[in-house]
């Protein structure tokens, strides 16, 4: 019992007796079996958010990169619809330039789920002559990930794609509503969203629009791994500490892949590392670091000041880089 808890049932000892303040220290009592801690409010929300687009929409999906919040999600979606499979399928963007090891971790999670995998090729559309190949140090296939996810959404039908993506992360994640209306184009207008209040989410649209919904926007990087912790969640060995070959660019450390394009500079060297988030090897930037467990990480991002997405090349090409992609469909 609280120390404040205490001093209030001396006095209220004092006042009503020892039968009148054992009776109120026992409803008390039954009271805090109601009492969520903060990592089941955020479960409980999140999990109201994925059956109410189940029960508004006719075709979501998960979009599914392989990362730790759209794994989170994933769980999270299993729990929901317990005891029977997820209702709906999962959508990868394959960029061509990812980690093999999280491209391993998405055919294992889908095959030990039972669950249905649509894969989206961004090598198609370079193919199809819908997206064009950037050249250069810097080239990345992130941006041409918007025309690819479009395409495919379109191809299936989807009328709503949930993702991990959080308010913490950046700034113009913050400004996005759960449900994050897209006009026909799939894009996004940030100064025309919806209120949401008391979680009562308008999941109206005309036909060819789309919805994008983000149940976890009211987690954190922390909460995330608490969460991971709690529930002994597998992921990619990438978010742990080991050694890999890597390079130094400005600030950021990038693994050596072949589809990086050195500059002259620079030199591959071997460093312990892991990765607070995961995306294409081009542009994705690791942090030296020796945590190999789940609590070493706990107490590494509980005391870190930069954001994750601080080590992001696509984050960094200009002031406001996330914004003008979601503005073109990016998820």
């Amino acid at each position: 019992m609280s120390f404040s808890r205490k001093c209030f049932f001396i006095i209220f000892t004092n006042e009503h007796g020892t039968n009148g303040a054992t009776a109120l220290e026992q409803k008390w009592n039954r009271m805090d079996k109601y009492i969520l801690e903060h990592l089941e409010e955020l479960e409980s929300e999140a999990i109201y958010i994925i059956r109410e687009v189940m029960a508004d929409f006719d075709n979501p999906v998960i979009l599914f990169s392989g990362g730790k919040d759209s794994i989170v999600l994933t769980h999270l979606a299993m729990k929901a619809f317990y005891p029977m499979n997820l209702p709906f399928p999962l959508v990868h963007i394959d960029t061509g330039h990812n980690f093999p090891e999280t491209i391993e971790f998405r055919d294992n999670l889908v095959k030990d789920m039972g669950a249905n995998l649509i894969v989206g090729s961004v090598q198609k559309s370079i193919d199809e002559g819908k997206a064009q190949e950037e050249s250069g140090y810097n080239a990345s296939r992130n941006r041409m990930q918007s025309i690819t996810l479009l395409d495919c959404l379109e191809e299936h039908k989807v009328d709503a794609a949930m993702g991990g993506a959080r308010r913490d992360e950046e700034k113009a994640r913050a400004k996005e509503r759960f449900f994050s209306h897209r006009d026909d184009f799939g894009q996004w207008d940030p100064k025309n969203q919806r209120p949401e209040l008391w979680h009562l989410f308008n999941a109206k649209m005309n036909f060819g629009e789309q919805f994008r919904v983000f149940p976890l926007s009211n987690w954190t990087e922390l909460d995330i791994w608490q969460y991971i912790a709690k529930e002994d969640i597998p992921l990619p060995s990438l978010y742990y500490s080991h050694k890999r070959k890597c390079i130094r660019r400005g600030n950021a450390i990038l693994a050596y892949s072949d589809y990086l394009n050195l500059k002259p500079d620079e030199k591959v060297e071997e460093i312990q590392i892991r990765f607070r988030t995961i995306g294409d090897m081009t542009i994705t930037g690791a942090v030296e670091s020796n945590a190999t467990e789940i609590e070493d990480i706990v107490n590494e991002v509980a005391t870190t000041r930069v954001t994750e997405r601080n080590s992001r090349a696509d984050d960094a090409r200009s002031e406001a880089a996330m914004e003008e992609r979601k503005k073109e469909g990016y998820f």
